[in-house]
């Protein structure tokens, strides 16, 4: 079974190996044909950390990602199982994505942005079972197939608000080198929020950092998105030198984990705010608060346990208590330090109102995170990085009895249910290997999965190839 999940999964990203580096082979020339002025000076270091030279212009960014991900869990102890639990038999999951990135700069202020990307594969379980799931790059239906896709299709707007410039490393949110160090930016389109929400440079990195859902992303925060985790709407912020202020407005999906989203916005949607705040005392370090509320068609917990009760239903279907426009707010606090030692410590915690169903992300009340990573500078490897981390997930009461009475989520449901916090540790090292060429080991172990006492712990060791261009 092994052998023929590498063998496909070998094929599959061979294939998009192979159209990606004949695209990136035009990538260059693309670049230079559109460029108007002299490259940067610091373009040249663009060749160590990818596996073409990109431009020196603003006026374009072209660049791509292939991230392929393989994990495996040996059998565990599982009394008993549902319809959303984690199989407890030996499994394997092999997933690829890969994601080619423009830009244009219509006007000096102005930027089309425009990404495709494909996501293909699986994870271990069918991305079941298990609230921090162990593989960010995991669309959660796997029905959907690796057909390209539009991810984002953004309008992105500079509103200088000074003259001073402060300089900035180009990414596929905004191409420029320069921009005003005090500013308004505008994006509006379709994008990921986790693109501006929740960032942290310690644990945000699914590529060349952690795998973990949990991990990556402050697990309370069930923010508005597809299954691909993309969705519409419209993103503002405020950018001083030491802080700025985010905030976002964005459809909800008709269903819970749907690919579709609700265009019906007096009942569903999603309002997002952030206020970060940069210090640096001996050493930077960056402070995120984090709000949100979400409109949607939810279901009530309650509500699904007391027709569970009354003989209605023979198990209790949060589906069935749907009702539009219910809310559900949240809020989480961001923590990043540089040590000055090559070291980066960070920490979350997240917290959510728990009684209407888990709509979007995954099926987190609250969760409280802390790690670290350090790139491996001091044993001569300056791209080399490693990390640890440890988050531990809560749901609340309500929550937990409907699944101990068999209820089952988007993601969770072992038909019963021993309570306990579901606790993850993630331990990774990445190998630099050649320009934008990364491999890495990463080694996960969950104890309670699916907040079930009765099932696990389960060791997840991993696998990872990444590479740039």
């Amino acid at each position: 079974m092994l052998m023929r999940a590498i063998h496909r999964g070998i094929q599959s990203w061979l294939r998009r190996l192979s159209l990606a580096l004949l695209l990136a082979c035009l990538l260059p020339a693309a670049g230079y044909a559109q460029s108007q002025a002299p490259a940067d000076v610091s373009a040249p270091a663009d060749l160590g950390i990818t596996v073409f030279p990109h431009s020196g212009s603003d006026r374009l960014w072209l660049s791509g990602q292939l991230n392929v991900i393989f994990q495996e869990h040996p059998a565990f102890r599982s009394p008993y199982s549902g319809p959303n639990s984690l199989t407890a038999e030996r499994d394997t999951g092999l997933s690829d994505v890969m994601t080619l990135y423009s830009g244009w700069s219509l006007t000096p202020a102005t930027d089309l942005l425009v990404d495709v990307e494909s996501a293909g594969g699986n994870g271990i379980g069918q991305a079941l079972g298990l609230a921090g799931f162990t593989n960010l790059d995991v669309v959660r239906n796997p029905t959907l197939g690796a057909q390209p896709y539009i991810a984002r299709l953004l309008l992105h707007h500079t509103i200088a608000l000074s003259s001073e410039t402060t300089r900035q490393t180009p990414t596929y949110l905004s191409p420029h080198r320069t921009v005003p160090a005090r500013r308004i930016e505008l994006y509006a389109g379709k994008f990921s929020l986790a693109d501006f929400f929740d960032t942290n440079s310690g644990g945000s990195d699914d590529h060349l950092q952690f795998m973990n859902w949990t991990v990556d992303n402050n697990g309370a925060w069930d923010y508005a998105a597809d299954t691909r985790g993309y969705t519409i709407g419209a993103e503002a912020e405020y950018d001083d030198r030491a802080w700025s202020v985010k905030i976002a407005e964005a459809l909800m999906p008709t269903v819970a984990n749907g690919i579709r989203m609700d265009t019906k916005l007096s009942q569903a949607n999603a309002t997002n705010l952030e206020v970060d705040w940069q210090y640096a005392q001996k050493h930077p370090g960056t402070i995120r608060v984090l709000g949100y509320l979400n409109h949607a068609d939810m279901g009530s917990y309650a509500d699904a346990l007391a027709a569970w009760r009354k003989g209605e239903v023979s198990i209790p279907d949060v589906t069935l208590t749907r009702q539009p426009g219910r809310g559900k707010a949240g809020f989480g606090l961001n923590w990043e330090q540089d040590t000055g030692h090559d070291v980066t410590l960070f920490a979350r915690y997240g917290d959510s109102q728990d009684k209407y169903e888990s709509f979007a992300y995954t099926e987190v009340a609250n969760t409280v995170e802390t790690g670290a990573t350090v790139v491996g500078s001091g044993w001569r490897r300056p791209l080399d990085r490693a990390g640890i981390a440890v988050v531990s997930n809560g749901l609340s009461r309500l929550h937990q009895q409907y699944l101990a009475a068999g209820g089952v989520g988007f993601l969770l449901g072992d038909g019963r249910l021993t309570y306990g916090r579901e606790t993850i540790g993630e331990a990774f090292y990445t190998v630099h290997l050649w320009r934008g060429l990364y491999v890495s080991g990463d080694l996960q172990a969950i104890r309670n999965p699916g907040y079930n006492r009765d099932r696990g712990p389960v060791v997840v060791p991993g696998l990872r190839m990444h590479v740039d261009f």
